[in-house]
């Protein structure tokens, strides 16, 4: 065998052994975030509290455990159903990307207010922030663990 056909061999070798490398590290990335996503059930990403409620439903103190993506309105196929008539069918999408919470305003007609400030498309909430929908005020708070 000459040089160049070993040289050649050489190279396909560690073509192979980068090539295993690089595909064993995406599997671990991925058995990593399949791992953190599939987390013990019973434990909340966040949840939302009733505080002010004039209509009564729902209740002032009531408490909705809240998923990565969650909807309120008035319209029963939504996660938290709002018995307002100021609140719309389709009313607003709470959503946990990365480590925080984002509300979006689904174009309702009476609009979404995290702090008393108009929600214009997507605006972040923190723990302890207030969202109000229609005249639903609700808190912002931790997951129960």
């Amino acid at each position: 065998m000459d040089g160049f056909l070993i040289v050649l061999w050489g190279v396909r070798i560690l073509f192979l052994v980068l090539l295993y490398l690089v595909l064993a590290r995406i599997i671990s990335i991925l058995l990593r975030d399949l791992r953190a996503a599939a987390r013990e059930p019973g434990t909340a990403l966040g949840r939302l509290v009733v505080v002010a409620s004039p209509g009564g439903d729902p209740a002032t103190g009531r408490s909705f455990d809240l998923d990565a993506i969650t909807t309120l309105g008035r319209d029963v196929n939504n996660a938290i159903v709002i018995d307002d008539p100021f609140a719309s069918a389709e009313h607003a999408v709470l959503s946990f990307r990365g480590r925080a919470w984002y509300v979006e305003d689904l174009e309702s007609t009476n609009g979404s207010f995290v702090n008393g400030v108009p929600v214009e498309r997507v605006a972040p909430l923190g723990f302890g922030d207030e969202l109000q929908v229609g005249e639903v005020r609700f808190r912002l708070d931790r997951g129960r663990a």
